[in-house]
C-alpha cells in the first residue's frame, strides 16, 4: 500500500467500494494480504503513556491491535479508553465489547462513541464469567450475547437505528468481528455456529489458540462446504507457551483450550521451555498460513509481548510487508508538514 493509503491521525480514509469502514485493517484484509493482529494488555493505570509504551512493541509487525475488555473477568483500563488513545496517534485498534458488564443502552453508546473517536473495528464477545476474575462479587449483566450484539451493531451501521427503533443521525462505519473456537466439542457444530455469526453480521473471526492444525483443517473444510470462505475473514489464534508445566495448566484451567499431548511432550523435552514455545509458535504459524481459506493470524502473547517481533520476523508471515505504525514513513510525514 502507498503512503496515500495510510491514515494520518484526524484524517480518516475514504471508504472504498465494498468496504464498511474507512479502516486500514479492512483494506489489508480485502487486498488479500495475510493479516496479523495481536492483543494489548490494558494497564492497571490511568496514565496514557502506559498504553503507548505497550503499543510500541508492535511497531511494524501487526495490522491491528486488540484492546481487551475485562478479559477473564479481571478489571483493567477499559477497551474503549485504550482504543481512544490508540486512535489519537493513528493505530488501527480492534475494540472488544463484552456483554458481561453492560446492558444494551451502554453498549450501543460505546459503539457510537468508539466510532466517533475513529475506531473502525469491533469484536463482539459474550464475555467470560465474573467468577474466575478478581471481582467475583460483581453482578454480571449479559443483556445481550455475541449474536445479538452483532445484530445490534449491524443495525446501528446499516439501518441507522437503535434497538429501540429510534433513528441515529450518523451511523458508525465499522468492520464487525466475532470469536470462534474450532477446537472444542462438538466439533461438527463449530462451522454451523460460525455460519450463524456470519449471518448475524460478523465480517472477520479471531479464533481460540490453535495448537492442533489437523483440527483447524477439518474446521476450514467444513467452513468451505458451507460456502462461507467468501463471506468472512478468519484469523487463527496463536501464541507462545512458556513451558510444559504452563501448557498443562492452561489446558486444565482455561475453558475451551485444546493442547494435544504431543505439544506437551515437545515442550517437556526442551532445555529452554520459553525458546521452544516460540519455536513451536513459529512452526504453527507457517503451517496455518498454508491452510486454504485462512486470512491471517491473531497472535496472543500474554505477558510475552516482547516476543511478538521475533515470532513474526522468524515466521516470515508478513512476506516483507511492513504494517503501518506512527513514524514509519518520516519522508511522507515531513512532506505533509511542509505542505
Amino acid at each position: 500500500m502507498n503512503f496515500e493509503d495510510e491514515p494520518v491521525p484526524g484524517y480518516p480514509l475514504p471508504i472504498l467500494p465494498g468496504h464498511t469502514s474507512p479502516g486500514r485493517f479492512e483494506r489489508v484484509l480485502r487486498a488479500g494480504h495475510f493479516a496479523v493482529t495481536s492483543e494489548l494488555a490494558p494497564p492497571d493505570s490511568a496514565d496514557p503513556e502506559d498504553v503507548y509504551r505497550r503499543s510500541r512493541i508492535f511497531h511494524g509487525y501487526v495490522d491491528a491491535i486488540n484492546a481487551t475488555d475485562g478479559s477473564g473477568g479481571n478489571c483493567h483500563m477499559s477497551s474503549l479508553a485504550v482504543c481512544a488513545l490508540l486512535t489519537r496517534v493513528g493505530y488501527a485498534p480492534v475494540m472488544q465489547i463484552s456483554c458481561r458488564d453492560r446492558n444494551r443502552i451502554a453498549i450501543q453508546g460505546d459503539i457510537l462513541g468508539g466510532a466517533a473517536m475513529g475506531v473502525c473495528n469491533i469484536l463482539c464477545l459474550t464475555g467470560d464469567g465474573v467468577q474466575a476474575g478478581d471481582h467475583p462479587q460483581a453482578l454480571p449483566v449479559f443483556d445481550l450475547d455475541s449474536m445479538t450484539l452483532l445484530t445490534t451493531a449491524r443495525a446501528l451501521r446499516e439501518e441507522h437505528r437503535f434497538l429501540s427503533g429510534r433513528k441515529i443521525t450518523y451511523a458508525p462505519r465499522v468492520l464487525l468481528g466475532a470469536a470462534e473456537n474450532p477446537f472444542t466439542p462438538p466439533l461438527r457444530w463449530r462451522a454451523q455456529r460460525l455460519a450463524k455469526k456470519v449471518a448475524a453480521g460478523a465480517q472477520f473471526i479471531q479464533t481460540q489458540y490453535c495448537y492442533d492444525v489437523p483440527l483447524l483443517k477439518l474446521f476450514m473444510r467444513q467452513v468451505e462446504d458451507l460456502g462461507l470462505l467468501d463471506k468472512v475473514f478468519i484469523l487463527v489464534g496463536v501464541g507462545p507457551l512458556r513451558s510444559a508445566k504452563a501448557a498443562e495448566w492452561m489446558r486444565t484451567h482455561v475453558p475451551g483450550l485444546h493442547i494435544p499431548d504431543q505439544v506437551i511432550e515437545r515442550m517437556a523435552g526442551a532445555d529452554d521451555g520459553a525458546r521452544e514455545g516460540r519455536n513451536l509458535c513459529i512452526d504453527l504459524i507457517q503451517e496455518i498460513r498454508a491452510v486454504p481459506g485462512v486470512s491471517g493470524i491473531h497472535l496472543m502473547a500474554y505477558r510475552q509481548e516482547d516476543s511478538v517481533a521475533e515470532i513474526i520476523d522468524r515466521s516470515g508471515v508478513l512476506g516483507g510487508r511492513v504494517p503501518w505504525y506512527p513514524g514509519r514513513d518520516p519522508e511522507f510525514n515531513s512532506n505533509r508538514k511542509a505542505s
